[in-house]
């Protein structure tokens, strides 16, 4: 059975979405991005951050101090790399988006630390 995501993505793309991968940090497309809008699943479109909860972390990657209201991102344990953190995946289609932490900013504590290519941009 072939697979949906190897020829809607590019190479980079599904190495991050698919295979649980990291773009390296301060190359990403949405790192500076400024604008008003949503960020959205790169491999299905289900909305996921909205760019007021966007904020400058200086971790290298865009940072949300908490998810969109349709509560479209989903946690999982992830032990790799011999750290013990928590990732964030689409509820809609299981792309890989990054991982959460509990040092971000009021109101919520939290930094979402995604990866660029999981994401698209909708201007609003």
């Amino acid at each position: 059975m072939s697979d949906p995501y190897k020829d809607k993505l590019t190479a980079e793309e599904y190495r991050v979405t698919r295979l649980a991968g990291t773009e390296r940090p301060f190359t990403g497309e949405y790192l500076n991005n400024k604008a008003t809008g949503n960020y959205l699943c790169k491999c299905c479109g289900a909305q996921l951050f909205d760019s007021g909860a966007k904020f400058d972390s200086g971790c290298g990657w865009p940072s949300f101090y908490e998810q969109s209201e349709q509560a479209n991102v989903v946690y999982r344990e992830d032990n790799s790399l011999g750290m013990s953190r928590v990732e964030i995946l689409c509820k809609n289609c299981d792309a890989h988006l990054g991982h959460v932490f509990e040092d971000g900013p009021a109101p919520t504590g939290r930094r979402y630390c995604v990866n660029s290519v999981s994401l698209s941009f909708k201007e609003s």
